[in-house]
């Protein structure tokens, strides 16, 4: 079986370009391991919002068309409107099709058309095609800490890609380790349940939801910075891990979350994990360096929107306080935390993903795994990747970029189509009509 282009992969970046290559014409396959909107739809918490503004929440094609634009879905809702976009688009799904291998044909000269053959692994067949997209996400395999095979086997643990309630979790005091966007969203989902919540602090970023009349992230598509909101180190110094971007929340129209704030909530603050001996585990005193860290950040980068509106001479609202951290909330708790002293019986890895790419010819990665790619256009011809972080700027993991990257990708498939089969005029027509675009 030939398809011009296979696309691994049905979240919302690898459904995108599907749907940009269809309005242009071409045709392709998408291979979804599980449904369409998986990770949206099974693999997030029940209360979880999206935090970006529903006028983000943008298809190739397919704006958003509600009647809330400056609001926040929740995930359920995104898996919805992405199944409605690939019917609506007539884009080619194969669902619960995990694909096994990806093996690279370029150096096969009995293959003309074909660059890639891509092994399934449910039944073994074999799909070959010129293009291939690799959509499977950057937040795709959960990343636990080794620490984690030392505690206490009585302690059930789970990472946060498979918490979905409180109600789900044993009785008892949970601990979630990791202060990232998931983990301070869960400790606050868990504490309203009425439960006793531990967080174990990791660096992190913070920022308003909203700032001087807009939303924080309008701002910083303004300012073109995003680099000094989402590329900052976070989670556990795992060499391989993603970034993340800040700290904020979609719940109740959108609202600000940080330690204080959760503090004020009841949520016990314990310093990073470093170690478990059985019940115990040991921490680093760093509660109060973390707080004060993320709110010098969130300063700096207030500092920098403000300069951005002074030298516009944009006429907006004045500056609001920044936020304060109170350090009576933060006071040290310790070197150690009882879990079964504290009746805590449930541990919740809130500590991210990894990418995990193993399944593209070993000439696409580098000497870790990690995808070789500039700006999504892969090391090997014919190969694309869509929603990767570009360095560590974590913007085109982000909903919000779903329409760019898929037209992105699309555009450099009609160029090697347009100068295989017409000529390079036609390729410059191509360019000339990208430039108007982008004007």
């Amino acid at each position: 079986m030939f398809i011009e282009t296979v696309i691994v992969g049905g979240g919302q970046q690898g459904c995108g370009v599907a749907g940009a290559l269809a309005r242009l014409g071409y045709e392709s396959l998408v291979l979804e391991r599980g449904e369409v909107g998986q990770a949206w739809a099974h693999e997030r918490w029940d209360s979880l919002y999206v935090n970006t503004p529903n006028r983000m929440v943008d298809f190739p094609g397919w704006p958003y068309d509600g009647d809330d634009p400056e609001g926040f879905m929740p995930a359920r809702e995104v898996a919805e409107r992405l199944r409605r976009y690939v019917s609506g688009m007539g884009i080619q799904v194969r669902e619960r099709t995990p694909v096994r291998a990806v093996e690279s044909l370029i150096d096969n000269p009995s293959c003309r058309d074909a660059r890639f053959r891509v092994h399934l692994a449910n039944d073994g067949d074999v799909i070959e095609s010129r293009n291939l997209v690799a959509a499977l996400g950057g937040y795709s395999s959960p990343c636990v800490p080794d620490v984690a095979s030392d505690v206490d086997p009585s302690i059930t643990q789970l990472h946060s890609s498979h918490y979905r309630n409180p109600q789900s979790l044993p009785d008892g005091a949970v601990l979630v380790v990791g202060a990232g966007s998931s983990g301070q969203q869960i400790c606050e989902d868990v504490r309203e349940s009425g439960r006793d919540v531990y967080l174990a602090v990791g660096r992190h970023k913070t920022a308003p939801r909203f700032y001087r009349g807009a939303c924080v992230l309008d701002w910083l598509r303004f300012m073109s910075i995003e680099g000094n909101f989402e590329s900052a180190s976070v989670g556990r110094d795992l060499s391989l891990s993603l970034p993340g971007a800040s700290v904020l929340s979609g719940r109740d129209g959108g609202r600000d979350l940080n330690l204080s704030i959760l503090a004020k909530q009841g949520v016990t603050l314990v310093g990073s994990v470093r170690a478990a001996e059985g019940a115990v585990l040991l921490l680093e005193e760093n509660v109060r360096s973390i707080a004060e860290a993320a709110a010098r950040a969130e300063h700096e980068l207030l500092d920098a929107i403000d300069a951005a509106i002074e030298k516009r001479g944009l006429e907006v609202p004045g500056r609001t306080p920044p936020t304060i951290v109170d350090t009576s909330l933060l006071s040290g708790y310790g070197k150690s935390l009882d879990l079964i002293a504290n009746n805590i019986t449930t541990i919740i890895w809130a500590t991210g993903f990894v990418p995990d790419y193993r399944v593209l010819p070993g000439a696409a990665l580098d000497e870790n795994g990690s995808p070789v790619h500039r700006k999504g256009v892969g090391a090997l011809p014919g190969l694309y990747f869509a929603g990767l972080p570009e360095g560590r700027i974590v913007r085109p993991l982000l909903i919000g970029a779903t329409r760019a990257n898929g037209e992105f990708v699309a555009r450099q498939i009609q160029l090697d189509n347009t100068l295989r089969h017409d000529s390079p005029a036609a390729a410059a027509q191509l360019w000339a009509a990208e430039g108007a675009a982008a004007r």
